[in-house]
């Protein structure tokens, strides 16, 4: 066989191989270039009125949940239940709300409905500390050391089993 012959069938194959390979790939663990990384700077006004603003100071000292949620994102309200469930089984772990690109009326009105989870809610209308995180979209969560270091991004709605399996027992551990 002559090797014109074989350069086809080998790009062939290459191909196929790594196109294989992208299939088993999960879309919602894009890899994240913060992690292991220490969380922006940054500084929120609160969602709640007579609440504090949210800043990056107040994650430091503590292990910390991050969510990044709007009231008009249909898998955010899938994945809340779970939030109120955690924040009442594990109140060691600071649960911290982004509020992103949102109006503050009806995430107000989106909270009361389905009740409130989080310790402290900044408010980033225009997204701008949302791009600091490298937020693709709601939801995405975030968990932080004590160092304020991020050691683990989820992309998407948090399952119970995501909860179960991987966010829990990494913030044991932490």
């Amino acid at each position: 066989m002559k090797l014109k012959t074989l350069i086809p069938l080998l790009a062939f194959g290459l191909l196929a191989a790594l196109l294989a390979r992208g299939l088993q790939l999960n879309p919602r663990e894009i890899p994240s270039p913060l992690i292991g990384k220490a969380v922006p700077a940054f500084e929120l006004a609160p969602l709640q009125e007579n609440a504090a603003p949210l800043r990056q100071a107040d994650l430091q000292g503590k292990v910390s949940l991050i969510n990044v949620w709007a009231s008009w994102c249909a898998p955010c309200r899938q994945e809340h239940p779970l939030l109120v469930d955690f924040a009442r089984r594990q109140p060691q772990v600071q649960l911290l709300g982004l509020n992103y690109k949102d109006q503050r009326d009806t995430a107000q009105a989106w909270l009361k409905e389905l009740g409130d989870p989080y310790r402290a809610i900044g408010f980033d209308d225009k997204g701008r500390v949302g791009i600091d995180f490298g937020v693709y979209g709601v939801p995405e969560t975030f968990v932080v050391d004590r160092s304020g270091t991020i050691r683990f991004k989820h992309v998407g709605p948090i399952t119970a089993e995501l909860l179960r399996d991987k966010i829990e027992p990494l913030l044991k551990s932490l």
